[in-house]
């Protein structure tokens, strides 16, 4: 009964993958060559490479646009992974008075409406001088990602507990000495997972970005959104085909460190 349930099962999963993944992917690439789409035609009337020469047309201001987006989005990821860890390793592993109310603190930011953390944040940093900056928009990214970071290697840290860690001490090694030969590959697939949702988080910020940055931090988003809003989809298209490039290539190299990192696991157990 069970086989028979995994046989069936597996072409409705097929087709809801290519339904929720390929199909809006596919339609991408028809638009960003389609020209004259629209109902009841199933494919585009014409095709064109006119959103795609644009493109190159003025690679100069999108490669500026990508490569802030990538080191913004890297120094986010960076920043949030040294802060996450021993945030985490505390609200999971220790106990005392007032944890509740700092957890709750700590994970507001997902919890209430965006809008209102970015109309508060933007106020703060006004006084401080530090909008129109690319620091500016490094702190403001770090409030919606750091909750996601903290939330997935508090979870790790609950699982894997102290005991290896005080083993470790026994038998002599020092606190770097544990952290670094001991804790740190145990909490590694946390952070590598951790990392790839914060990289992400950060790199399709608008709101955040436009607000802080100014139009001065010039990234993906906002290249994109004018193109979609103003209904442009050939050209909204094709720049929504290149925002995925960063995230696709960081997974891809998460992929291949994993893959090299644990490749002779299985040599560890019987």
């Amino acid at each position: 009964m069970e086989k028979l349930f995994k046989k069936l099962s597996l072409p409705f999963i097929l087709v809801g993958m290519f339904i929720f993944f390929a199909l809006p992917f596919l339609s991408l690439v028809l638009w960003s060559v389609g020209k004259d789409w629209c109902w009841p035609r199933i494919f585009p009337a014409q095709f064109s490479g006119q959103a795609w020469r644009y493109l190159f047309e003025n690679y100069d201001s999108m490669g500026e646009a990508v490569l802030t987006s990538v080191l913004l989005a890297g120094t986010v990821t960076l920043i949030v992974t040294v802060i996450s860890i021993p945030a985490s390793r505390t609200l999971a592993l220790d106990h005392f008075r007032g944890k509740r109310l700092i957890e709750i603190l700590i994970f507001l930011p997902i919890i209430v409406p965006p809008i209102a953390v970015v109309m508060g944040i933007h106020l703060i940093f006004i006084k401080l001088g530090l909008v129109d900056t690319f620091t500016g928009v490094v702190l403001a990214h770090l409030i919606p990602t750091t909750p996601y970071m903290v939330r997935i290697l508090k979870t790790v840290y609950a699982f894997v507990g102290r005991k290896m860690e005080e083993q470790a001490e026994a038998l002599g090694a020092n606190g770097w000495q544990t952290f670094w030969y001991i804790t740190l590959p145990m909490i590694t697939p946390g952070i590598i997972t951790g990392g790839i949702l914060v990289f992400l988080i950060s790199l399709s910020q608008y709101l955040l970005t436009f607000l802080i940055g100014g139009g001065r931090v010039f990234t993906l988003p906002l290249v994109l959104f004018p193109f979609v809003t103003s209904g442009n989809r050939p050209l909204a298209a094709v720049l929504s085909l290149l925002f995925t490039v960063p995230g696709i290539f960081m997974i891809l190299i998460t992929e291949f460190y994993l893959r090299r990192r644990y490749a002779d696991i299985d040599l560890y157990f019987v």
